[in-house]
C-alpha cells in the first residue's frame, strides 16, 4: 500500500529559504519508500500565527480531514508551531485522524518509531487533560454569569459581517465558501441565508 507523504514548511522572513531542508525531506520520503503528494508552504509567517493566519497550515488542516495524508513530514518541531498548546492540539488532532508524523531534526517517527508513538499517545493524554480543565473553566464563568444574572449564549454577528455573508451568497457563493471567506460557522451562515429566502417570499 502506497503511503502518501505531504511537507510542511515555514520560514519567518521572505529573504528565509527551505532549499535544502526540503531536499533532504524529499530524499527522506524517498528511501523510505514514501511517495510525495503534496508541499505546504507558508513564506515570511511566525510559528507565533495561528491556523488562520497560516494559510498553508490551514491547507494541512484540512487535507488530514478529508484523509488525503498518510505521513506529515517536518524539518523541527519549531516549523509547525512556537505555541505548545497549538503544537498539542494539532499533533493530537492528526494522531486521532491515524496520520503519522516525521519530523527530522528531533528524530520523530510515528510510522516507524514505538518510542515515537508513545511520545504521541502522551501527547494524546496532556491534550485530553487539557480539554478537561478547559471544560472546568467554562462552566464555573458560566455559573458565575448565571449568578450574576448575565445573558449568556453566544454574541450574534456583526452588522458587517451579516452584510458580508448577504453579499457573498446573492453572488453565487456555497455556505461553506462564505463561511471561509468571512470567518465564521456554516451555522450562522445558513442562518442569514434562511432570513434572506423569508424575505424574498
Amino acid at each position: 500500500m502506497t503511503t502518501r507523504a505531504v511537507i510542511y514548511t515555514r520560514v519567518s522572513t521572505a529573504k528565509q529559504t527551505t532549499d535544502n531542508q526540503m531536499m533532504e525531506l524529499q530524499r527522506t520520503a524517498e528511501r523510505l519508500g514514501w511517495t510525495l503528494t503534496n508541499v505546504y508552504e507558508d513564506h515570511g509567517i511566525s510559528g507565533g500565527k495561528g491556523r488562520s493566519e497560516r494559510p498553508a497550515f490551514d491547507e494541512l488542516h484540512k487535507a488530514v480531514a478529508r484523509g488525503d495524508v498518510d505521513v506529515i513530514m517536518a524539518w523541527s518541531v519549531d516549523r509547525l508551531g512556537r505555541s505548545l498548546q497549538d503544537l498539542v492540539m494539532f499533533l493530537n488532532e492528526v494522531h486521532e485522524a491515524g496520520v503519522d508524523v516525521f519530523i527530522h531534526q528531533q528524530g520523530i517517527n510515528t510510522a516507524t518509531s514505538p518510542s515515537s508513538r508513545m511520545m504521541f499517545q502522551l501527547l494524546g493524554v496532556f491534550a485530553e487533560f487539557e480539554r478537561g480543565i478547559i471544560r472546568n473553566r467554562i462552566a464555573a464563568g458560566l455559573e458565575r454569569a448565571k449568578a450574576k444574572g448575565q445573558k449568556l449564549g453566544r454574541p450574534g454577528l456583526s452588522d458587517y459581517k451579516i452584510n458580508r455573508i448577504r453579499k457573498q451568497l446573492a453572488a453565487g457563493h456555497s455556505v461553506r465558501a462564505v463561511a471561509d471567506m468571512v470567518h465564521v460557522s456554516t451555522g450562522s451562515v445558513s442562518k442569514v441565508k434562511k432570513q434572506m429566502l423569508a424575505m424574498a417570499k
